[in-house]
């Protein structure tokens, strides 16, 4: 049984105010780290300043969301921010597994990590930026929605207001983040049996399910591939080189980031590579995405059979075996992969061997 933790919402409010007197450009998350509580737990101290408690019909409110317009989505994980900018569009949210559709926001939704939501109202320089917000039973963020000049206000405005909680004054609880799963000796694992079914795949979405079913983490299942180029190591450095050569040659890619409650894709050509401060990051106009590029520790090149032909990935691990990011050539259910992916994905593997 998972322990919770309640922490003292006056003292933490306190806390943080010194903190802030001391450090007074630190983002939230940072201050949350710093403070040791979540970023959801230190949110909740600013209830009644800015910020207001949302039911947790999250489904509901994610269909008004469709009413705000021109947005920017936000996932992240530890390591990999994920911005993109548009409307929220053809949603799918029955099912173990909701949906979003749209050519610009396109998520995939894990329901089981959802027990928070908030409305927020942060005053910056020359505006007050208002945002939907939602975290995880661990207190951390799994998306957030931020209104730009283009969005609805009176719409966001009506949201909140049908959305409020009733209670105002709950206390965040927070459960201890889900440990990863050990791996198992690879002597415990039928080798034979996972390449055979490695080789069988008709969809890539099914990768997964053939990984958990057969006891192996992420990387031990890369690891033990089928023999061929089926699973390739590279250095860390092939992110950098793939996003960049990308750019260059005008390759249409979807980038894929993700945490225990949400993926957000981006499908598309990428422009602006750069450095900075201390990160690897795309800026467009429609799409920011902020890379810790120290933090990946193993690099894989990955290639699936499907009913449409190869499809190839390259995924991007912490030192935990965590999936920080994954990158494929642009495509959709029916249609082959593009060569040009397969061979910028060539290239990549022979410029950054392991």
């Amino acid at each position: 049984m998972s322990t919770t933790i309640s922490r003292d919402p006056q003292e933490l409010k306190v806390r943080w105010e010194t903190l802030r007197t001391e450090q007074p450009n630190l983002y939230m998350r940072n201050a949350a780290a710093e403070l040791g509580v979540s970023e959801a737990e230190l949110l909740a101290t600013r209830v009644g300043d800015g910020v207001v408690f949302l039911n947790t019909d999250f489904k509901a409110i994610l269909l008004d969301v469709c009413t705000l317009g021109y947005v920017m989505a936000l996932t992240r994980n530890n390591d990999v921010v994920h911005e993109r900018k548009g409307p929220y569009i053809n949603p799918q949210l029955d099912g173990h597994v909701g949906l979003f559709l749209g050519a610009d926001i396109d998520l995939r939704i894990f329901w089981g990590s959802w027990a928070y939501a908030f409305a927020v109202e942060e005053t910056g320089k020359d505006m007050v930026r208002k945002s939907i917000q939602f975290f995880g039973k661990d207190g951390n963020a799994i998306h957030k929605i931020y209104l730009t000049e283009q969005s609805n206000v009176a719409s966001y405005n009506e949201l909140v207001a049908k959305h409020q909680a009733a209670d105002q004054a709950q206390v965040v609880t927070v459960q201890p983040a889900r440990a990863a799963r050990p791996e198992q000796p690879d002597s415990a694992i039928d080798v034979a049996g996972f390449q055979a079914g490695w080789l069988a795949l008709k969809d890539t979405h099914d990768f997964h399910m053939l990984v958990h079913g057969m006891g192996l983490t992420r990387t031990q299942a890369l690891r033990m591939a089928p023999v061929g180029n089926w699973s390739v190591s590279v250095s860390p450095s092939a992110l950098r080189a793939t996003l960049t050569k990308a750019a260059a040659d005008k390759v249409p890619i979807m980038i894929f980031v993700g945490n225990p409650g949400m993926i957000q894709i981006h499908s598309g050509e990428v422009v602006n590579v750069v450095d900075a401060r201390g990160w690897l990051n795309v800026l467009d106009p429609e799409l920011n995405v902020h890379i810790r590029e120290e933090a990946i520790t193993q690099a894989w090149i990955v290639r699936k059979p499907t009913t449409d032909g190869l499809v190839t990935a390259l995924e991007c691990y912490d030192a935990k075996g965590e999936q920080l990011i994954q990158l494929f050539g642009k495509r959709k259910p029916g249609i082959p992969e593009l060569e040009s992916w397969r061979e910028l994905v060539q290239n990549v593997e022979e410029g950054c061997k392991a």
